[in-house]
């Protein structure tokens, strides 16, 4: 091999190493700057359209979609089927975003698929459609991976962002879930929360099922309009289905679920927040739907243990013990508010240290308030992303917050851009009895997890 072939495999047409593939791939268009199916659905069409193969199980929403999707994952393997997952943004690697049964897809495995895809992006790229985003190569990956590689019986597809337009909704599903609507990424969504709804509800598919977790009543009549319009059978929480709690402590919570073709008690998680009973429950109820009208067959002992292994980083994980820290991908209001809630009701401590950075286009007062009236201390860092917010604008929103809000008991705020040290003041100040959360962007997240449980940096990103 030349010299030239050995430093850059593109220059032989051909990707030669994990490394190369991965950063052929985030190398492409980012993702969301040309929302649309044209590609995805050219690019599948060159393969032979290998999704027609598959059974997806679609999930959208604005949060809880990653943990909804650990659950049934969990579920299903324990019921003895083979399941592939497919999640986003990734929090430690690459592969993360393509597993199947639970493992990541292999390094030489995604090498092959990205030297499959080549050629077809590139043909692609020279049509009027032009280049494939990163995103929308990922995703067809992730089909190939599925259709030709490991055949799952089941596929659990999670939406990237939105999903009418979103490059996942290629897919024609035995179930679709739409677990919350909320304020995130309205800048790309729209400016109202029936905006968002509308596009959320774009995965719903004409005769498909859909189980919906939405609360807000200009939400649930987007969704319900939006079902009836294509024919499709809605099961609502409240409506439906329910859950209600029968204990609650830290790592451990029981629930009862309530459904319309039965009860089921005792279910236990061991997720924190009542919101993750909430997902648990909308994971069963698109179980029950599949029990009742496409032959899955589940044993509730299986059901039982595949809820109570579900496991999902970097949502109320405790990832250090002395001392407790703990992380929270809080990085919108609605999820500030859970992360607000289950630090009131679930964790006991004496003083509470809250790290938290976050990215510009977020919605950071209405995240801000749900945090300010709890802590002790507030260190306000900059997580290691081209799009972060900087600590010290972070500073001055809280500061003109906490001026407009004298009835708040005294805080401490510390302002420190490199997140490691950050995470070294966090660490510092967190005593016997107290308790450190870490929350934000998922980037933040990413970094500081790799660097607690691993003790080097992740490769995070979508």
């Amino acid at each position: 091999m030349t010299a030239e072939h050995m430093t850059n495999g593109t220059a032989a047409g051909t990707l030669s190493s994990y490394q190369e593939a991965v950063e052929w791939i985030t190398g492409l268009i980012p993702f969301g700057i040309r929302p649309g199916l044209d590609r995805i659905e050219a690019l599948m069409e060159r393969l032979g359209n290998p999704h027609r193969r598959l059974k997806f199980i679609h999930v959208a929403g604005t949060n809880g979609k990653g943990s909804t999707c650990a659950y049934l994952t969990s579920v299903l393997i324990r019921g003895g089927y083979d399941v592939g997952t497919f999640t986003s943004p990734y929090i430690t690697k690459f592969t993360n975003r393509f597993q199947y049964n639970g493992n990541d897809i292999e390094e030489e495995t995604l090498l092959a698929l990205a030297n499959e895809l080549r050629p077809h992006v590139e043909a692609l790229a020279e049509t009027e459609l032009g280049s494939p985003t990163m995103f929308e190569v990922s995703t067809a990956l992730a089909i190939l991976f599925y259709a030709k590689v490991t055949f799952p019986d089941y596929v659990v597809w999670e939406t990237g962002l939105g999903g009418r337009l979103d490059v996942t909704n290629i897919v024609y599903p035995v179930i679709s879930i739409i677990t919350n609507i909320g304020h995130d990424h309205m800048d790309r969504l729209g400016d109202t929360l029936v905006a968002v709804a509308e596009e959320k509800a774009g995965i719903i598919k004409p005769g498909i099922p859909v189980v919906c977790a939405a609360t807000q009543p200009e939400v649930i009549e987007v969704m319900k309009r939006t079902a009836a319009e294509r024919k499709s059978s809605l099961y609502l929480l409240g409506e439906q289905f329910a859950e209600s709690a029968v204990s609650e402590r830290e790592d451990d919570q029981t629930f009862r679920f309530d459904g319309l073709f039965r009860t089921i008690e005792p279910l236990s998680i061991t997720l924190n927040g009542a919101h993750q009973r909430t997902n648990a429950a909308t994971a069963v109820m698109a179980l029950e739907v599949l029990r009742q009208y496409n032959a899955l067959v589940i044993e509730d002992e299986a059901l039982r243990e595949g809820l109570l292994k579900a496991a999902w980083p970097g949502r109320l994980e405790m990832v250090s013990r002395d001392p407790r820290i703990l992380l929270d991908g809080a990085h919108n209001p609605e999820g500030a508010e859970m992360l607000a809630k289950a630090l009131r009701t679930t964790y006991r401590y004496e003083k509470l240290h809250l790290m938290m950075g976050m990215l510009e286009n977020k919605n950071h007062r209405e995240t801000i308030k749900h945090i300010l009236p709890i802590v002790d201390t507030l260190i306000l860092t900059e997580p290691d992303y081209r799009m972060k917010m900087e600590a010290q604008g972070l500073a001055g929103i809280v500061q003109e917050m906490r001026s407009n809000m004298p009835e708040l008991p005294p805080i401490e705020i510390v302002i420190e851009k490199d997140w490691q040290q950050a995470l070294n003041k966090l660490q510092q100040m967190t005593g016997d009895k107290d308790l450190g959360v870490v929350t934000g962007t998922l980037y933040l997240i990413a970094d500081v997890r790799s660097r607690l449980l691993f003790g080097s940096d992740s490769e995070k990103g979508w």
